[in-house]
């Protein structure tokens, strides 16, 4: 592990003596979300320095022990080679683009071994991938970033992964990207070290509020299209819930129990489109995720998203992007 990191600071938090710092290790993929990593590792660093005590020691691994490049383009430093780690480390898997490609065989063996012999795991951004290849998934509650939840669903359709912020189920702890990993550490600062140093290591941040492992990774329906129509609200989440199936808008209409007039003149009056266009956006917008972040056949795509033929899918997704989704996929590859 490094040595201990205490920068100087003003504000100061009082707490117990430790003799010996919490490890955490850092296990760092290729297109990694650096917004994550550090919402993490910062928040760490912060309760050091409130503390002038060396709470936490952190070090990086990478598969090889070379520096991993983020998705940003930046590169981070590592400090060793996947390897052995202290008893009491809690290790943490780094993802971000394209998780599925991150997740290798020697990582995923690793980290079940890490589970194996005691060592409290989890996965930041898009870790999950590498613990469900790693097989410790099975029945526990995890998360992961939404918009990678549909593709991880395809990958592994026995795991049912949770759209909150993060997790943590017994030793097993993760949780979604951008600053979602802040939310977990600082429940990890309360529960080792109390309320006062947590609030403290809230307000260093600028987060406005500590947030619970429950709440939603996204707005809600209603915030995301700013209208709290509660019908409009129901049809739009009846269609986010059935991408992959035939939908009939004649039977959603009688069972939101409105006209297809009216659900015409919902969508033209508070969203300026059609339901069936709104649906296809929907759609295209899943297929997309999917094309960019696995390594799904385009007819097995199409399938996904609901869409009867490749043809017709094809078609849809060029005019909307510009370019066929074969193509697309293989700048994605």
């Amino acid at each position: 592990m490094q040595d201990p990191i205490i920068p100087k600071g003003v504000a100061h938090v009082p707490v117990d003596a430790v003799t010996t710092p919490d490890p955490i290790i850092f296990a760092l993929q290729p297109n990694l979300s650096m917004l994550a990593f550090t919402s993490a590792i910062e928040t760490l660093r912060i309760a050091n320095q409130l503390t002038g005590q060396n709470l936490y020691s952190w070090a990086t691994m990478s598969e090889t022990g070379e520096n991993v490049r983020c998705s940003n383009g930046i590169e981070i430093g590592i400090d060793s080679p996947l390897g052995e780690t202290p008893a009491n480390a809690a290790v943490f898997i780094c993802s971000g683009v394209q998780p599925e490609r991150a997740a290798s065989q020697r990582m995923a063996d690793w980290i079940r071994l890490q589970w194996r012999v005691g060592r409290r795991v989890g996965g930041l951004c898009t870790g999950a991938y590498t613990l469900a290849k790693a097989g410790i998934l099975e029945g526990r509650s995890f998360t992961l970033h939404w918009e990678n939840i549909p593709p991880f669903r395809e990958q592994f359709p026995n795991l049912s992964p949770l759209e909150q912020l993060y997790a943590i189920d017994d030793r097993i702890m993760t949780s979604g990207g951008g600053v979602a990993p802040m939310d977990l550490f600082l429940k990890l600062i309360y529960d080792r070290h109390g309320a006062q140093l947590a609030r403290a290591v809230l307000n260093m941040c600028l987060h406005t509020v500590q947030r619970s492992e429950t709440d939603r990774q996204q707005s809600s329906t209603a915030a995301l299209i700013g209208n709290r129509n509660d019908k409009l609200v129901r049809i739009i989440s009846y269609f986010e819930e059935n991408l992959e199936e035939t939908v009939d808008l004649d039977s959603v209409t009688r069972d939101m129990g409105v006209s297809r007039r009216q659900m015409e003149r919902l969508f033209k009056q508070h969203l300026n489109t059609t339901p069936k266009r709104f649906l296809q956006e929907l759609r295209l917008q899943k297929a997309r995720i999917l094309l960019a972040e696995t390594d799904m056949a385009v007819v097995e795509v199409a399938t996904a998203c609901g869409y009867e033929s490749v043809g017709n899918f094809s078609k849809r997704f060029r005019e909307a992007y510009g370019m066929s989704p074969h193509r697309f996929s293989a700048g994605h590859g």
